[in-house]
């Protein structure tokens, strides 16, 4: 499978759990669980990509539509991955349903939105334009298999964007 293709399926998924968490205000059992199960998956998520689509981005990538080079695309991820991760990490220091707890998901779906629509417009196209697909294909069954490894109680470490292109440039 493509990695492009999994990238957008779990795009999908993370929309419809966040809108679940929409339609679960009245469900606090049910929406605790839910945002546990997201904020466990955006973490795999960002983890995968930062290890199998970002390097080959960098070193394949030139910029597409309204990004400049691969450097500036990944370093807009890696800096979105880490306010996604913090704002759904603050969510788990509040009460499920308080309105404390709902300002952090709803900054962490504001987040995540606004990096799912740069990343499918800029790194995507770049990565579908420039990696050849029997190396999407190769990436795609890494990152699945990545992503299985880490279903639940994942820990990503705050990354530095300029620190991750330097160390992956010539990967």
């Amino acid at each position: 499978m493509d990695i492009v293709d999994c990238i957008l399926a779990d795009h999908d998924r993370q929309r419809r759990w966040f809108a679940a968490l929409d339609e679960a205000r009245d469900d606090l059992e049910s929406a605790g669980k839910i945002f546990k199960r997201l904020r466990d998956h955006l973490e795999a998520h960002a983890m995968a990509e930062e290890t199998y689509f970002y390097p080959t981005l960098l070193k394949l990538g030139k910029g597409a539509l309204d990004s400049d080079s691969a450097d500036e695309t990944t370093e807009d991820a890696i800096d979105d991955h880490n306010k996604i991760a913090n704002a759904a990490d603050a969510a788990l220091n509040e009460e499920v349903g308080s309105d404390a707890w709902w300002e952090c998901v709803d900054k962490a779906n504001y987040q995540n939105s606004a990096h799912l629509s740069e990343e499918e417009r800029q790194g995507l196209t770049d990565f579908r334009r420039r990696v050849p697909l029997e190396e999407r294909i190769r990436l795609g069954l890494k990152y699945l298999a990545f992503e299985a490894s880490h279903v639940t109680d994942v820990e990503r470490k705050e990354k530095d964007p300029e620190a991750y292109i330097e160390a992956n440039q010539g990967a």
